[in-house]
């Protein structure tokens, strides 16, 4: 696409960043210089200065505590939502930084049009789907094997009847059969602790090239890693998982992906629970002591401090480690080591259907790794008609380009290189949209690194007296809503403990 046309669509920048210089807003105008409301990009982003001080080390000082509280859960994303919801017959105060239930479960709308920012579905055997279902939500089901475009051909069915129908030459789509059948037959259980300390590259280097391209592409959008950072064990699970041989697509989702699940939870925990929860509100120290825990944390531009007997910390462990006081150094330098991939999803809008052939597409050399059609689960359903086709553009980052999305200017480059490369896919897709949302986020995904799941998360959620640890990064194997809520319970059912009087030493079958 030409610079002129693309001068004449609206970009839209939004999304916390939670790492680097913080957003400052006069010096991104000031650097476009862009006067025309055709060309400017909207900027909707939090204000990280309080997280940055944070992580600098800065001391905030903690008034008296004002008020007192069984349960304060820090974090007001799935974990956390999901935590207050199973605690909802204690005083419980759940605080969210930024202005908005979600974390990376979050939809948004384009005139009514739903679209993900982030998570995207939930597998039927897991327990997100039945815990979606105990919350009064009906899953859909996704219904359609991933395909992928290579060389500007759309191949349905990637590694099904796709197989034999990629567009590569005769000997690579053998090895692309070979490969299916060779990671199939191999047991993953029996060589767990091998595999979970082998990265992935040590198997796809056997065979043809084309092989690791696709899941350099599939890794870090599903887990944030290549193929030479993923431990190989969960790789080949995802693979076994998604195409057995006796394939049945076992996702389901709904119209703009998980954000549902945590859009519904605020809706019922809100009469429940009223003002003790509070969005905009950042938390800056975590002080346990013998009979409770002092939490304080920054409403507004006021400090507050409330005393609670158990804390759940439903943060990302970089963050956790660095407002949590008196963290015990091995479990500290544990979550030190969890690693995070900056990740943008890019939504282009379109206002006639441009693509509508599959739900999840893979297109392996591009910038952006994979695109989901928003509404797909809704399309065929009697009475619907699409009145815009929004492609949710997956685009992990590498972790040396995080600073990239700190500014306008940054993240409207990637946004325009996802659409360039998008509109380089296949004929059909040279289209321009009406409009390209991006949402950005600095630390969203950890990275499922070999040894992470079998010795740096057992130590990250060790409980600690009365502070327990959710969150999808202290759970694993992999980075999903799933796990946050299953790290949920588990932080839910030791809090509970604790306030029965066991002490947090003696609740190691509680620890897993």
């Amino acid at each position: 696409m030409s610079a002129n046309r693309r001068d004449f669509i609206k970009f839209v920048v939004a999304g916390a960043v939670t790492a680097g210089c913080p957003l400052d807003l006069s010096l991104v105008a000031a650097q476009t210089g862009e006067a025309s409301d055709n060309h400017a990009a909207n900027v909707d982003g939090e204000d990280n200065r309080i997280c940055h001080q944070v992580r600098d080390g800065k001391i905030f000082s903690r008034p008296p505590a004002l008020a007192k509280h069984d349960v304060v859960i820090v974090g007001g994303g799935m974990s956390g939502l999901a935590a207050a919801h199973h605690l909802q017959h204690r005083d419980v105060l759940l605080l969210e930084k930024e202005p908005h239930w979600g974390g990376n479960a979050y939809a948004m709308e384009y005139e009514g049009s739903a679209y993900a920012t982030g998570s995207a579905f939930i597998w039927s055997d897991s327990e997100a789907f039945t815990f979606a279902r105990e919350i009064g939500l009906d899953p859909l089901p996704v219904n359609c094997p991933d395909g992928s475009i290579i060389r500007g051909e759309f191949v349905p069915d990637t590694w099904g009847d796709g197989l034999n129908k990629l567009p590569y030459p005769p000997i690579a789509r053998e090895s692309f059969k070979k490969f299916k059948k060779e990671m199939l037959s191999i047991d993953v259980e029996k060589r767990a602790t091998e595999l979970y300390n082998l990265p992935f590259s040590s198997f796809t280097k056997l065979y043809a090239p084309e092989i690791k391209q696709w899941w350099d592409t599939f890794g870090p959008s599903n887990w944030g890693a290549t193929t030479d950072e993923t431990a190989a064990a969960l790789a080949i699970s995802e693979f076994q998982d998604v195409v057995g041989q006796s394939y049945s697509d076992p996702r389901y989702t709904w119209p703009g992906g998980l954000g549902a699940i945590t859009k519904k939870l605020a809706e019922i925990l809100q009469p429940a629970l009223g003002d003790r929860m509070q969005t905009g509100a950042t938390t800056v120290a975590v002080v346990p002591g013998k009979e409770d825990v002092q939490v304080t944390y920054m409403s507004g531009a006021e400090l507050k401090t409330v005393s609670a007997r158990a804390v759940i910390m439903a943060t990302p462990k970089f963050i956790t480690r660095r407002i949590v006081e008196g963290l015990p150094d091995r479990q500290s330098r544990a979550m030190q080591q969890i690693r995070y991939a900056p990740y943008c999803v890019v939504n282009l809008i379109f206002d006639k259907p441009v693509f509508n052939k599959g739900y999840d597409t893979w297109c392996p050399g591009n910038t952006f790794t994979d695109f989901i059609v928003a509404d797909w689960v809704v399309r065929k359903k009697s009475g619907y008609k699409q009145k815009y086709n929004i492609l949710s553009c997956y685009t992990p980052m590498k972790e040396e380009n995080r600073g990239s999305l700190l500014t306008e200017s940054g993240a409207r480059k990637i946004a325009a290189n996802v659409l360039r490369d998008f509109q380089k896919l296949t004929p059909e897709t040279n289209v321009d949209p009406v409009e390209v949302h991006i949402y950005r986020r600095g630390h969203p995904m950890y990275m499922s690194t070999p040894g992470l799941y079998t010795e740096v998360q057992p130590l990250v959620r060790q409980p600690m007296d009365r502070v327990f640890f959710a969150n999808t990064d202290s759970q694993g194997p992999e980075s999903t809503t799933n796990e946050a809520i299953v790290a949920a319970r588990r932080a839910v059912r030791q809090a509970e403990a604790r306030l029965a009087g066991t002490p947090a030493g003696k609740q190691t079958a509680m620890v897993g």
